[in-house]
């Protein structure tokens, strides 16, 4: 029965540490300041608009690959104020339509709002870094689930913008999203 608690106690420990990493260390222990001496700046309103290819793949919680796509972006912005639609063309032949609005204010906080978000998602553009949190709803063929989504996109030199996002359940990583996004005349 010892030997039983001795398992049992080091398998709590051991879920324990992963926890505490990845809340403390890993993904998402990252913070929109810690980019803040980054360049070139992120502005949201100049590499998010016009029209943008994105192409990507979703990792299941394994870390294997169950899905890829392209996406044709194009996003407007008025002041502080933008939409963007978002057209998705999955490998398994699926499509997805999103429309975003985003709000900037002038600290770089953002505010974001889509259809399937639950609630207003928030984030922060700082140095070559923007995060962004929201609750998703995925599509009923897909589960109708709620993920805590944590999107981080960062600009690169020539304009392209890596995007990596998890999505979570009770706190448990279900899938990752690994996709650039680029000017379509960079395409």
């Amino acid at each position: 029965m010892t030997s039983v608690i001795w398992i049992i106690s080091g398998i709590v420990i051991a879920l324990g540490a992963v926890w505490a990493w990845s809340r403390w260390l890993g993904f998402l222990a990252q913070r929109p300041e810690e980019y803040s001496q980054t360049g070139p700046a992120f502005d949201i309103r100049e590499h998010l608009k016009g029209p943008i290819l994105c192409e990507g793949v979703i990792y299941g919680p394994t870390g294997r690959v169950t899905s890829r796509f392209v996406a044709e972006m194009d996003a407007k912005w008025d002041g502080n104020t933008g939409t963007m639609t978002e057209e998705f063309r999955y490998d398994s032949g699926a499509t997805q339509s999103r429309l975003w609005t985003l709000t900037l204010d002038d600290d770089g906080q953002i505010r974001a709002e889509a259809p399937d978000v639950v609630g207003i998602g928030t984030g922060r553009q700082s140095g070559a870094g923007v995060q962004l949190k929201y609750r998703i709803r995925l599509p009923e063929d897909a589960g109708g689930h709620v993920l805590d989504t944590t999107d981080w996109m960062y600009l690169i030199e020539n304009g392209a913008i890596i995007n990596r996002s998890q999505f979570r359940k009770f706190g448990i990583k279900v899938a990752e999203l690994v996709a650039t996004m680029r000017p379509r005349e960079m395409a």
